[in-house]
């Protein structure tokens, strides 16, 4: 291990092998540190928080720090877990559960940039890219290889399904499908055709995905009618997540309708 002398690290914290531990980082007692894993200058651990192996934790980031929730007391014990390969930068804070035994949970091979807020119980999946200053409010869930843009701001309990694409600046309090590409206040813009291509989805089922969005979003039929349609037809794996979503918001998802000015970006019109 490579710890600097001015590092505060309680007798109480495990590290794994090969961990470095950059000037003036703090790592409470309770905190576990895989394998590999480099703390740099001032980040702060504390609390019930693991870190898996191969992560980075960036200058002044503040990771395990108790939730911005009035309903929280000092008692509660709950935790931030973090899995493998993942790059948190500079000055992200990711809060841990509100309450007893209730998790914040980031996956594998994330990205992290400067600065975004991970609030209390938020769910983050694998590969899934957070670009400087997003908010995630308390509870909110974001899926396996979910791009969200610089700034973007998402309510509590939103939930930001699989490979959808978020817009710099945007601000949701409704769910996003997955698949999606989102903007503005609410608004799908039509289906992630590039991200999907880079992923290794085939044409065909980018084109199913496609069909499945514009049954849902941009026919005439209420978006309930229009699921109860698409149980009348086969579906690829896919497309029946993109409707299973759907099916199951209790927030209700963002919309496809068009204010005038908008328009829908030419990767969902040609493949």
């Amino acid at each position: 291990m490579k710890i600097h002398p001015t590092a505060i690290i309680s007798p109480e914290a495990r590290l794994g092998e090969n961990v470095e531990v950059g000037p003036g980082a703090i790592i409470e007692a309770g905190v576990v540190i895989g394998e590999g894993c480099v703390i740099q200058a001032h980040a702060v651990i504390e609390g019930d928080t693991t870190l898996g192996e191969g992560n980075t934790v960036g200058y002044g980031a503040i990771i395990g720090a108790p939730p911005q929730d009035y309903g929280h007391s000092p008692e509660i014990k709950s935790s931030v877990v973090i899995g493998n390969h993942n790059r948190i930068r500079e000055y992200v804070t990711i809060h841990r559960g509100t309450k007893e035994g209730t998790v914040t949970r980031v996956g594998d091979k994330c990205f992290l940039m400067v600065g975004c807020h991970l609030g209390h119980n938020v769910q983050v999946g694998n590969e899934v890219v957070i670009v400087n200053n997003c908010l995630l409010g308390g509870y909110a869930q974001v899926g396996d290889g979910a791009v969200l843009g610089g700034g973007a701001v998402f309510h509590q309990f939103v939930r930001v399904g699989k490979r959808a694409m978020i817009a710099g600046g945007s601000q949701f309090n409704k769910d996003i499908p997955p698949f999606s590409m989102a903007q503005l206040f609410n608004l799908l813009s039509g289906i992630n055709i590039i991200g999907l291509r880079r992923a290794g989805f085939k044409a065909e089922t980018r084109t199913e995905i496609r069909r499945a969005f514009k049954l849902v979003f941009r026919s005439d039929m209420p978006v309930k009618a229009a699921l109860e349609n698409a149980r009348e037809s086969e579906w690829g794996p896919e497309a029946q997540e993109f409707f299973d979503f759907i099916a199951s918001s209790k927030r209700g998802c963002a919309t496809s309708n068009l204010a005038k000015g908008q328009v829908i970006p030419i990767e969902d019109i040609v493949e």
